[in-house]
């Protein structure tokens, strides 16, 4: 009875650990295997495998993964002090070497974010800071991905997210916008005096050469006037007619 009973609970036992070596990994995930430390592959998805107590299993998640890099401390080229914040969009594409050469890759990743971004900012002008993100972008990109290669991760996209300037400097651009606006608009009233005295000057070219013109124009301005409840009514008398009238009466 003892026998028996003790080769049962081998058997038991036999069967708890062949049962507790299948895993399923998903079809969003791959299973690395280390045999004895060594590694052995890459398996999966679906039902997987694992030697106890001889193969270990790290799950790999090989969707992109979204993260955020907190706000850095950065001082421009011009020595201007602001705080800049991304986020990271990467996925591992080699899960060997999320495993075997990295100790954790997410934390690595993160910290590469963080000191590239500040590298990054600390060499470019805030205006650049401010007008040329998707260059900035890029470069983050293109250095951070470089870095993680050797990792088996590939970075997909670096998006500079928000960039906190210090209440004074705000206080300044903004003044500096008004200026701008208003200088635009001191320009643009020129432009139109300009091409009014231009049209003008045409205007009178064009009446010299046809006094009838001028004539026309007047009464046209007597109809204007007319429509008006005025009291008194200036009419302008053209010097040339008068010069005419004079002419003539000095003849006769």
């Amino acid at each position: 009875m003892f026998s028996l009973g003790f080769a049962g609970t081998i058997i038991v036992i036999a069967v708890v650990l062949v049962i507790s070596g299948v895993k399923i990994v998903r079809e969003y995930e791959r299973a690395v295997i280390l045999r004895l430390g060594r590694l052995v592959s890459s398996r999966g998805p679906g039902l997987v495998y694992v030697i106890p107590f001889v193969e270990q299993m790290y799950k790999i998640d090989l969707r992109t993964i979204t993260l955020d890099v907190p706000s850095q401390d950065v001082i421009t080229r011009d020595n201007v002090s602001v705080k800049v914040s991304a986020v990271l969009y990467f996925r591992v594409i080699d899960p060997a070497l999320a495993v075997t050469e990295v100790q954790n890759y997410l934390y690595a990743s993160s910290q590469l974010a963080q000191t590239t971004l500040r590298s990054v900012c600390g060499q470019a002008h805030l205006d650049e800071l401010l007008a040329e993100r998707d260059r900035l972008n890029e470069q983050l990109q293109e250095i951070i991905d470089t870095s993680t290669e050797p990792w088996g991760i590939k970075v997909m996209m670096v998006e500079i997210k928000h960039i906190d300037l210090p209440p004074e400097l705000q206080r300044a651009m903004a003044r500096q916008a008004e200026a701008e606006r208003l200088r635009r608009a001191k320009v643009i009233s020129a432009e139109g005096e300009y091409q009014a005295a231009a049209r003008l000057g045409e205007a009178a070219a064009v009446m010299e050469k046809e006094q009838v013109a001028v004539q026309l124009r007047m009464l046209q301005t007597l109809s204007q006037v007319g429509t008006e409840k005025n009291h008194t009514v200036i009419v302008p008398f053209p010097v040339d007619l008068i010069r005419a009238l004079v002419g003539g009466a000095q003849k006769a």
